[in-house]
């Protein structure tokens, strides 16, 4: 088999998406459609990638280049097609750069659930030697090109409009990919014309071309419709971004993945589960989150970078972002509800992190607990702690980050503040409404508040009469 060379055609405007972003640039499950497509392609281990821009080009390069680099692939080789006379022309301009001895897998950026498998099977039947066309059986083929066939073998495509009666019956479509040796390609392209009513030079006119040089032009047929379809409107995007959500989900439920309902779960970016673990209702997943043995993640959350300990529960509305920094849970951990996670956090087993409880760049070893109202940032925290409600590290001078250590055992009140840079020694209590700016010794008891006064017979102050 001959060597693939991918081509991806990303030059459109997208005009009915009613946007400023180019149209490959726009997002499902979480990725640039145009990522899903070069993800794809490398799946069938493409040779190399070339990507047609046009609209918008400077900023699909950009984007492109950036996710190759972060992924440690290499950067697509980029053609551009201006202006924009037609899918013919826009493959034209891939010639200087498409060597002769390969198969040219010719992509469309904006149709991002392609499967690998059946660019492969799309890539076989061509093998390097015919014109291969990706086609597909539509219930309502009104508008698509039909193929038409003389036995396995295609002699067209007629356009709709172009159709006859008989045609017009016929449900094999042509899907805008095909598989063609590339030294055909660059002699059918060679040959186009621009004679027609949009004054545009078609790809698809290779079909008769190579029908009239007497070469074998043959269909790959797709098994699954909704892997071929394209994204024009904010409407289509948002119907296949439930299809995709749907194929995620059910790849995870054949895992073993108990999901409340597949129809309410998004995954924009890798999710990779143990046994018995329990997703309920509204949860998204973004970036790299893995889930040890028997985690159950509670309804309305959502969890980014994160590693996720065995037995863990994340309960109701948390919200976790590791970001680059990441985030590790525990084993045996409870999070939850209404907690927040930032980068940096490091929960070990058995901690309690509660309602409205936010912890950014902070290490909590086994058995911590920060139960409500509380706020940890940039701290060490030993084992057994008790954080009492609505305390907090001032972690922030105005200038500069600094550490809080609080060291094993340590029980700290109420509303208390820790002045970092300071440590709240083992065993120490920290008395509730305490500020403490000083290191505290081990076992003592720290008080830092204004002594109770009380004023008898006090008068509140009084609004002055409505005159």
């Amino acid at each position: 088999m001959a060597a693939v060379d991918v081509v991806v055609m990303a030059a459109g405007k997208g005009t009915r998406m009613k946007s400023r972003l180019p149209k490959v640039l726009h997002r499902l499950g979480g990725r640039p459609l145009i990522d899903h497509v070069i993800a794809t392609a490398q799946g069938v281990g493409a040779r190399r990638v070339i990507v047609i821009t046009g609209h918008g080009a400077a900023e699909v390069e950009g984007s492109l280049a950036h996710t190759a680099a972060a992924a440690g692939h290499a950067t697509p080789t980029f053609v551009r097609q201006e202006p924009q006379l037609g899918t013919g022309h826009a493959v034209q301009q891939v010639v200087p750069v498409l060597p002769d001895d390969g198969i040219a897998l010719i992509l469309n950026g904006d149709v991002p659930l392609i499967r690998a498998e059946t660019l492969q099977a799309l890539v076989e039947r061509s093998g390097g030697a015919r014109l291969a066309l990706l086609t597909v059986e539509m219930k309502d083929p009104a508008g698509y090109g039909r193929i038409v066939r003389e036995g396995d073998e295609v002699r067209a495509i007629v356009e709709h409009k172009d159709a006859s009666a008989e045609q017009r019956r016929i449900t094999e479509v042509y899907t805008g990919f095909m598989a063609v040796p590339s030294a055909l390609l660059k002699r059918w392209l060679a040959r186009l014309t621009n004679d027609n009513a949009q004054g545009e030079y078609y790809l698809t006119d290779i079909v008769k071309l190579a029908v009239a040089d007497g070469q074998q032009v043959v269909a790959s047929l797709a098994a699954d419709g909704v892997e071929v379809d394209g994204v024009n409107s904010p409407v289509q995007l948002a119907e296949l971004e439930r299809a995709f959500q749907r194929r995620q989900a059910h790849a995870l439920m054949e895992q073993g993945v108990r999901l409340a309902d597949p129809a309410r779960f998004d995954l924009r970016g890798t999710l990779a589960c143990g046994q018995d673990v329990e997703i309920d209702v509204n949860c998204v997943f973004e970036g790299r989150v893995e889930l040890g043995d028997g985690v159950r993640i509670g309804a309305n959350c959502v969890i980014a970078n994160a590693r996720i300990a065995a037995g863990a529960v994340i309960h109701a509305f948390t919200h976790i972002d590791g970001e680059k920094a990441g985030v590790t849970v525990g084993e045996g951990a409870l999070i939850g509800p209404f907690a927040r996670l930032r980068p940096g956090a490091e929960l070990g087993a058995e901690v309690h992190i509660g309602n409205f409880v936010e912890v950014k760049n902070s290490t909590l070893a086994r058995g911590a607990k920060a139960n409500h109202l509380a706020y940890l940032g940039d701290a060490t925290v030993g084992e057994r702690v008790n954080y009492g409600a609505g305390s907090i590290t001032a972690n922030y001078d105005g200038a500069n980050k600094h550490r809080t250590v609080i060291e094993a055992d340590v029980h700290v009140g109420s509303n208390c503040v820790l002045v970092a840079p300071v440590t709240v020694a083992a065993g120490g209590t920290v008395g509730a409404g305490s500020v403490i700016n000083k290191n505290t010794a081990a076992g003592a008891l720290s008080v830092a508040r204004a002594r109770q006064a009380s004023i008898a017979n006090w008068e509140r102050p009084k609004k002055a009469p409505k005159p």
